[in-house]
């Protein structure tokens, strides 16, 4: 087991926007002190907001961001689903594709917010722009991305994405290699106490939640693609 934590690492950021990049793959230039990530998976930064904070209008292609709001909300502003608004325990999920998009988003509030900041890249070139909103469902991991070009709940890779909102002695499983990030709580990891801010990769997942309303992110590879929760 691997773990590196948060609070060891740098926090920097760019306009109204602080962060600590804990996934920067060496696809996208990544260093020493982060970590590369798993099959499609390449960026994970958690982040906060700073109060009426936002990133400013920048565009993205071939690129999929996912952003999971863990507390506060942020508005979203945009060449896609312009207007909408994200709160805690919301996750989006933007494909650039070919098509390419341009996004803002905004921190409403007088407090900070905190959001984690996911990239993955799309596994085919010159996609159309999509957009996808998911709910956390408490005590469910529930699929934000990956899965088979047949379904569009949502987008497709072989690479899986999954977010948990897990109650105290709630308990996850899953087979293979993972990558596995830790907020809001704590709990146990395959034997290993875990807190908020833990990123942990490690081959077949036994989580247990400690506490309540701990988020647990999961990214792992499916080959078949089967889509275990929604």
């Amino acid at each position: 087991m691997q773990i590196l934590r948060r609070d060891s690492l740098h926090r920097g950021g760019f306009a109204g926007l602080r962060e600590t990049r804990l996934i920067v793959d060496n696809k996208i230039g990544g260093k020493n002190d982060t970590w590369n990530g798993l099959g499609s998976f390449i960026y994970l930064a958690d982040a906060r907001f700073l109060p009426q904070g936002e990133t400013h209008m920048h565009p993205h292609r071939e690129l999929d961001v996912i952003t999971v709001m863990l507390e506060g909300r942020i508005e979203h502003q945009g060449s896609m689903e312009n207007g909408k608004s994200m709160q805690a325990n919301q996750v989006q999920a933007q494909r650039a594709g070919g098509e390419g998009f341009v996004h803002n988003e905004i921190n409403p509030d007088l407090d900070e917010n905190r959001m984690l900041q996911i990239w993955a890249l799309p596994e085919t070139a010159g996609e159309p722009a999509s957009y996808k909103f998911y709910d956390l469902k408490k005590d469910k991991m529930v699929r934000v991305y990956g899965g088979n070009k047949s379904q569009n709940v949502t987008l497709d890779s072989h690479t899986i994405i999954e977010v948990g909102l897990l109650s105290k002695n709630n308990n996850v499983t899953q087979e293979g290699e993972f990558i596995a990030y830790i907020t809001c709580g704590e709990g146990i990891l395959n034997g290993v106490e875990v807190k908020d801010g833990d990123l942990v990769r490690d081959e077949d997942l036994d989580f247990t939640a400690l506490s309540d309303d701990v988020h647990l992110s999961l990214i792992y590879l499916n080959t078949v693609n089967e889509q275990r929760s929604i």
